[in-house]
């Protein structure tokens, strides 16, 4: 797998028409090459592929790059300015929205006369559509995920403290074999519902209230991310309400995803319903986004969104309702896309749940 998603950096070199593509993103570096570490930058060609790192990571590189051939540095700016120059290149594609200012201006300034272009989108549209490998590590990280919620949701009770229960949630996860989180959970209870990232705090959980798990594992590098809302008691008639429209909405969504739709229309089929209920200025963010070594990487679903949906791609549907005052409610799933539709892989039912 790994070998073949350097012809697929090659193949987005090629289409930003630059003789030499420099990758400074250590979450692509891991994609195209297999490596984990913290330190190492990566220079494609049409015929090569050179991985640079230091003394710390040589051996972890020689183990892990394939692709690409491993190349030791003691100054990772000389190394980079000798291989351009060795190449003979006359053209330098890169990453502008990853690249600090300062290492542009130090390359830039050490190779006068080289055409810089950025490449930002061919590169984060190659780990859009997910092969077998990533689709099964995917599957197994959501699977963590959403048995370790229905584990701890016995301890979401009155008098619960948000942090405690956000404790309790990523170790299970651990127990269950995550390398850890996948990002700071949210766990909002009561008016705080109606805070979209409202991360677990020390306020206590009530009985009659709404509770929002927003959270994800991390396994093998990969992320998940999975959206349940509780009731703690037998919610009131505006509660199952605004729930009820959020499920619907998602329903819906999900329903309207297959290759060849665009990701604006699936949007709009939860965003319009969710409007036609009264709700619509309370939906404020995107319906998704992609999921994989990031928890947030391309695809996006959202009004301004410009992409079609691909088989093998996998994101999220999580659309919300926040009321201040009131609290909230968000349902998210995580779906790869099929060549009829999609399936969901993270595993909660997301009909209302009474604790």
């Amino acid at each position: 797998m790994l070998s073949n998603r350097v012809l697929k950096a090659r193949g987005a070199l090629q289409n930003v028409g630059a003789d030499l593509l420099l990758i400074t993103n250590l979450s692509n570096i891991r994609y195209l090459t297999g490596f984990t570490g913290s330190e190492g930058t990566l220079l494609v060609s049409q015929s090569a592929g050179w991985f640079l790192t230091d003394s710390r990571y040589t051996s972890q590189a020689g183990a892990q790059v394939k692709g690409a051939q491993v190349v030791e540095f003691s100054n990772r700016l000389d190394s980079v300015v000798a291989l351009v120059r060795e190449s003979g290149a006359a053209s330098l594609a890169f990453e502008a929205g990853h690249m600090s200012v300062q290492a542009f201006r130090d390359l830039e300034g050490r190779l006068p006369g080289l055409r810089f272009i950025p490449a930002d989108n061919e590169l984060t549209l190659l780990r859009a559509v997910k092969d077998a490998e990533e689709l099964r590590t995917l599957e197994r990280v959501a699977q963590i995920a959403s048995q370790s919620l229905l584990e701890i949701l016995p301890l979401a009770k009155p008098g619960a403290v948000e942090s405690e229960l956000a404790w309790a949630l990523e170790v299970a996860m651990r127990e269950r074999g995550a390398e850890g989180k996948s990002f700071d959970f949210i766990v909002a209870s009561g008016e705080r519902g109606a805070l979209p990232h409202g991360r677990a705090s020390e306020k206590r959980l009530a009985a009659g209230e709404l509770v929002t798990f927003d959270y994800g594992a991390l396994f093998e590098g990969y992320c998940s991310d999975e959206t349940v809302t509780v009731s703690l008691g037998e919610p009131d008639s505006r509660q199952r309400e605004v729930y009820e429209t959020v499920r619907v909405a998602q329903e819906l969504a999900i329903e309207a995803v297959r290759p060849g739709v665009s990701f604006k229309d699936v949007d709009a089929k939860a965003r319009d319903y969710i409007a036609s209920k009264g709700f619509g200025p309370y939906f404020g963010h995107g319906l998704g986004h992609g999921i994989g070594i990031d928890i947030h990487e391309p695809p996006t679903a959202s009004p301004r969104s410009t992409q079609v949906i691909e088989e093998g791609m996998v994101f999220t549907v999580e659309p919300g309702i926040y009321l201040p005052g009131f609290g909230g409610v968000r349902i998210e799933d995580s779906v790869v896309v099929e060549s009829d539709g999609c399936r969901r892989i993270t595993q909660v039912p997301k009909q209302l749940m009474i604790v």
